[in-house]
């Protein structure tokens, strides 16, 4: 018999259980903590947040994150103590996975490719995405990634946008890695001003945003991390890094995250960027892009369809409470 607890400091992990580090429940600050037992072993988890969530067209939602299972019904017992416990809460849909928020780990893989994983890409079992299904969970956002294997193309569209923006003021240049910190709270203000329309935004405290970009200090190449100034002030930046995870002779570049300030003066300035980092990139000696973890909508996809064509998908779920 499958039974769900909160106190997972009492049982053991099943050895085919994913491993996890207990210290993310405290530092994304998740208020709860659910694993399911069966012969005193735990056969799957997630934690659970209520009080720092978005909301869903005017519904409160409760996340379900840090997920993992070992099949059977282990899932469907988990998830649906999980989503009775987000009700008692005043919750309305549960959203998952989810670690807290989108500026953390969320989504699953649900489309594969034999394109191997890359760096800060989500990872799950196949077969997890079922299973949230069979516990009455649906899709309620779609993503993707896309591959860029040619940095030699240049758009001449593209390019007449840069000579506009630079002829209205704006420069570009490389992120000071002297000035690291510093360099960060200034994405961190375009961040701000850029993604609260983006689909489920929370807030983010400036010192977290910090903290979460320190932590791939080493891995950053500052060639490839683009601000755009205007006037003095950051307007907008790419943030693109190796793929590490193919070795130190990697081929590959990740292009990670692209924001820019409201205003129509800067229209065209995202696509540019992703330009002038791509060009970066091939000086350096990299072959390939990858635009991660793109939004299915049409502002996403008329920044990577100039150059690169979608190799995986991803589904972020629901289900009404």
């Amino acid at each position: 018999m499958i039974q769900v607890f909160s106190n997972f400091a009492d049982f053991a992990p099943s050895p085919q259980l994913a491993a996890f580090d207990a210290a993310l429940i405290t530092r994304h600050r998740a208020d709860e903590h659910l694993v399911a037992v069966e012969n005193r072993e735990v056969v799957a988890r997630a934690s659970l947040w209520w009080k720092e969530t978005p909301s869903l067209e005017g519904a409160r939602v409760g996340a379900v994150g840090h997920y993992a299972d070992t099949g059977g019904e282990a899932a469907k017992v988990l998830l649906d103590a999980a989503c009775e416990r987000l009700l008692a809460e005043g919750c309305r849909v549960a959203v998952g996975p989810m670690d807290g928020n989108t500026w953390r780990r969320y989504r699953f893989i649900t489309e594969q490719a034999s394109e191997p994983p890359f760096l800060m890409e989500p990872d799950n079992a196949s077969e997890w995405p079922a299973r949230w299904q069979t516990a009455d969970f649906a899709p309620l956002a779609e993503y993707f990634s896309a591959l860029n294997d040619d940095l030699f193309y240049e758009d001449a569209q593209v390019t007449r946008a840069g000579e506009r923006l630079m002829r209205s003021g704006v420069t570009v240049r490389a992120l000071d890695a002297a000035r690291f910190d510093e360099e960060l709270r200034r994405i961190y203000e375009v961040s701000v001003a850029a993604f609260p329309e983006n689909f489920l935004y929370t807030p983010l405290p400036e010192a977290e945003f910090v903290a979460q970009y320190a932590a791939v200090r080493e891995r950053v190449r500052p060639e490839l991390v683009l601000l755009a100034e205007h006037e003095g002030r950051a307007v907008g930046y790419v943030f693109a890094v190796p793929d590490w995870l193919r070795g130190a002779g990697t081929d590959t570049v990740i292009v990670k995250t692209v924001a820019v300030q409201p205003g129509r003066v800067f229209a065209g300035l995202g696509t540019w960027l992703v330009a002038l980092a791509q060009i970066a990139a091939r000086e350096l000696g990299y072959r390939r892009a990858i635009h991660a973890l793109m939004h299915e909508s049409n502002n996403s996809r008329n920044l990577s369809a100039r150059y690169a064509k979608p190799f995986r998908r991803y589904t972020l779920y629901s289900r009404s409470l």
